[in-house]
């Protein structure tokens, strides 16, 4: 056959052949992350998970002896809805009291889809409980294996602390919801409920400005405080670690102001507040340290070991209140600094973003001691530290 038939009745037989249709597409899963437990209280906490399209969510909480509790809607008449998280606020609970409850998404378009997660667990905080114990994480920086043997290092505790420096900076907007909700691939507020404080590095970035999108707090701002058992918590944001008008921030941040506003509070609200003016056991959270050991070199470089405009603002509350221990990240390195005359507060560090250099602070009160821990991932005490109850 000659090749130009050969062409033509090729061509002709495949026009009778049908037509295949383009294969559908595939939308991606409506529920991206698992639920995130946040901000946690007495009576409540907030739960916070990523869906990959328009949708709406509410949560289904059962309490012990059984009663459905449901939960879901905003103070503007709606139920909670977005494009990319949802966030569930929980009230009217019990203190110390544990729960059950599952969350449900439904997208508010086509394709239709309704996802029902699984049962989980939830405790709220107890104030008057006799013990307490809690976790701390710092400047994890997007380390995946380092968030992954923490997840897998940290104990069953009542909060954990994630003492800021999630990321290096928020550059892509895609960052926030797995760097946020689902870190280094794990569930990792499945055994305790999560308390964030901002480091530097979290207000850094174009998209810096949306963690509040994505990150609750009891008091929905940057600093809040509680009780858990017998200690007292205060978490405090330190901003950055350069002045407001350096050029790097581009106009972006407004740290001083902040500063100034958790001056205020602290003498207005923690001073004030009797649960947290009496409590045996009284701690402050905050990414920048306060003191260190050396700080003369803040003259000599271009960004602080220590916090000092902090400190210039909140020192003296700290002080009237009894703060016994401030804990923080920022420097990469374990360091214990104990009270002095002039600094009546203790001053911990933890490690660094490395598998190696990474740390695990854990704390366990009761009415006799407050005990803190400080351990490398691989699980070896590198050093402890015991605070007696000051009421």
């Amino acid at each position: 056959m000659k090749r130009r038939s050969f062409l033509s009745q090729a061509t002709a037989g495949a026009a009778l052949l049908p037509l295949v249709p383009p294969a559908p597409e595939i939308p991606p899963p409506l529920v991206l992350t698992p639920p995130a437990t946040m901000a946690p209280r007495p009576d409540g906490a907030e739960l916070v998970w990523g869906v990959s399209r328009h949708a709406r969510g509410w949560v289904e909480l059962q309490d012990e002896a059984g009663v459905l509790h449901p939960q879901g809607s905003t103070a503007f008449g709606y139920t909670p809805q977005s494009e990319r998280a949802l966030r569930v606020r929980l009230d009217g609970l019990t203190p110390g009291k544990s729960y059950t409850y599952r969350i449900v998404t439904q997208a508010m378009g086509n394709p239709a889809a309704t996802q029902v997660g699984e049962w989980r667990r939830l405790r709220t905080l107890d104030p008057k409980a006799q013990e307490t114990r809690f976790a701390v994480w710092n400047d994890t920086h997007l380390h995946d294996p380092t968030l992954r043997q923490l997840y897998q290092s940290t104990p069953d505790v009542d909060f954990l602390v994630w003492n800021g420096d999630i990321c290096n900076q928020w550059d892509q907007e895609a960052l926030l919801i797995p760097a946020l909700l689902h870190p280094g691939g794990t569930d990792f507020t499945a055994r305790a409920p999560l308390c964030f404080v901002w480091g530097n590095h979290d207000l850094r970035g174009a998209h810096g400005f949306r963690l509040a999108d994505y990150v609750a707090t009891p008091s929905n701002r940057s600093y809040y405080a509680f009780r858990s058992g017998p200690v007292a918590v205060v978490c405090l944001n330190t901003g950055e670690d350069k002045a407001d008008d350096h050029p790097s921030f581009a106009g972006r941040v407004a740290c001083q102001p902040l500063r100034q506003a958790q001056a205020a509070w602290l003498r207005e609200h923690v001073l004030t507040t009797p649960e947290l003016r009496d409590a045996p056991y009284r701690i402050a959270f905050c990414h920048i340290p306060l003191r260190w050991k050396d700080e003369s070199l803040a003259s000599n470089q271009d960004y602080d070991n220590y916090s000092r405009r902090s400190r210039d603002l909140w020192h003296d509350a700290l002080v009237q209140w009894g703060t016994q221990v401030v804990i923080s990240g920022h420097t990469h390195e374990p360091h214990w600094m104990p009270p002095s005359a002039a600094f009546p507060y203790a001053q911990w560090t933890g490690g660094g973003p490395g598998l190696e250099e990474a740390t695990l602070l854990s704390g366990h009160a009761d009415p006799t001691r407050l005990q803190l821990s400080l351990r490398t991932l691989d699980g070896r005490l590198s050093q402890q530290q015991e605070l007696r109850p000051l009421s």
